[in-house]
C-alpha cells in the first residue's frame, strides 16, 4: 500500500518567512547611529558669547558612511565641518560640510570615516563646528556622543 505523505499547510512557513524578514529589517535599522544634538557657543573652545544656535542630525553607519544635516539660526555661517576632538579641545577637520540652503549644511554624499576616525567617534571624540567671519575658529559647536545616545536607548 502506498503511503500518502501528510499535507503540511504553507501557512506556518509563511509566518516563519515573515518573521525572518522582520528580524532582518530590524537588524538593518540597528546598523546605524542617528544622533540628534544642539550646537551652541558655550561648547566652543574657548566658549563664544553668541545668540547663534544649531540643531544637527548626523547618521553614522556601521560601515563608517556618514550622512546628515545641520540647521543654524542667528549666524552668518561661512563654513561648517565635522572635526576630530574631545569635548573641551579643538581638532582637525575630517569632513567639510556643504552649504545646502539658507542656514543649512549637509554632509556630502559618499562621506566616510576612516577606521581611526570611527574609533574616535565611538569614544565621543568627533564634533560639528560652524564658523563665521566674526568667529573664524568657530561660533557654535556640538559634540557627537554615541555613548550617551546608547545609554538613552
Amino acid at each position: 500500500m502506498n503511503a500518502v505523505p501528510p499535507i503540511r499547510p504553507a501557512l506556518p512557513r509563511a509566518f516563519l518567512a515573515a518573521g525572518a524578514l522582520a528580524l532582518a529589517l530590524c537588524a538593518g535599522a540597528a546598523a546605524a547611529d542617528e544622533l540628534k544634538f544642539k550646537l551652541s557657543g558655550d561648547m566652543e573652545v574657548p566658549p563664544v558669547a553668541t545668540q547663534a544656535a544649531g540643531n544637527a542630525k548626523i547618521t553614522i553607519d556601521k560601515d563608517m558612511a556618514v550622512s546628515g544635516e545641520v540647521m543654524t539660526s542667528g549666524i552668518a555661517a561661512t563654513m561648517a565641518h565635522i572635526h576630530r576632538g574631545k569635548a573641551g579641545s579643538n581638532g582637525p577637520v575630517i569632513i567639510p560640510l556643504s552649504k545646502s540652503g539658507d542656514n543649512a549644511w549637509a554632509v556630502p554624499a559618499g562621506a566616510r570615516l576612516s577606521a581611526a576616525e570611527y574609533k574616535a567617534y565611538m569614544e565621543d571624540e568627533l564634533y560639528v563646528n560652524v564658523h563665521s567671519a566674526a568667529h573664524p575658529g568657530g561660533e557654535i559647536r556640538g559634540q557627537l556622543m554615541p555613548r550617551k545616545a546608547a545609554m538613552g536607548k
